[in-house]
């Protein structure tokens, strides 16, 4: 089994909330602004097909520091993946990857390092705290939102590495149909990926000046950042 992380082009993909462009189109990002969690989130539809999408969604505190911040991360995935997987740094090896997969009535959200074309291991530098809105499984889609410490810093291939919060920032994805062998636990094994590919996400579009104070209007009262420095 392998984790590589992917992409195709856009299309469309109806949601359950709406949504609202307030700035045009960059890099194939937009602003989305979630009325049920009420963030902010830069959005990037990464196709897989001609008529379906994966919908990746990041939010992010505008007064982010210049160290390790927190990040709230959402994503929509229609019925016929088993999962998906998101690579912070673009790429496979030596960054924070997100998996998740269905579980029931919500997504299990697993943490993810690798350090080669191999088998991912369990990742213990950034931790995900699932919201308690915006996670769900309904007919045709299934949906998480998680708060991510240990996302937006790590030490890569080629030393210390930040998302910048005020730009575009290469991300990779990758999905399959297959389903994850024990969908509550966040340590499955899962099926090999399709073809993996990467987009840029401007995150600037997902800023939030009340970034704190919706975490724990959504649940989430432990807004303190952490960065563990690889892989334990």
């Amino acid at each position: 089994m392998k984790l590589s992380l992917a992409l195709a082009a856009l299309a469309g993909l109806a949601l359950g909330h709406p949504s609202r462009e307030v700035q045009p189109r960059a890099e194939g990002t937009i602003t989305y602004i979630d009325q049920e969690t009420g963030f902010t989130f830069s959005e990037y539809k990464a196709a897989f097909t001609l008529t379906a999408n994966i919908v990746f969604r990041f939010a992010l505190p505008s007064n982010a520091p210049s160290g390790p911040y927190n990040a709230v991360i959402q994503a929509v995935v229609p019925n016929q993946l088993g999962w998906i997987g998101l690579a912070w740094g673009g790429n496979m090896v030596r960054n924070p990857l997100t998996v998740a997969y269905p579980n029931g009535q919500k997504a299990t959200v697993s943490s993810r390092w690798a350090t080669g074309h191999s088998t991912p291991v369990a990742y213990t530098g950034a931790t995900y705290t699932l919201l308690n809105t915006g996670n769900r499984v309904n007919g045709s889609h299934w949906q998480f939102t998680a708060k991510c410490a240990g996302c937006t810093t790590w030490t890569g291939s080629s030393g210390s590495v930040r998302i910048n919060p005020n730009g575009g920032n290469r991300l990779a994805f990758a999905y399959s149909t297959g389903k994850a062998s024990q969908p509550s636990s966040n340590t499955s094994s899962i099926p090999v990926h399709d073809t993996p590919n990467y987009f840029t996400n401007d995150f600037s579009q997902g800023l939030n000046p009340n970034f704190d104070a919706l975490l724990q209007k959504n649940g989430v009262f432990d807004t303190g950042a952490v960065f563990v420095d690889g892989p334990l």
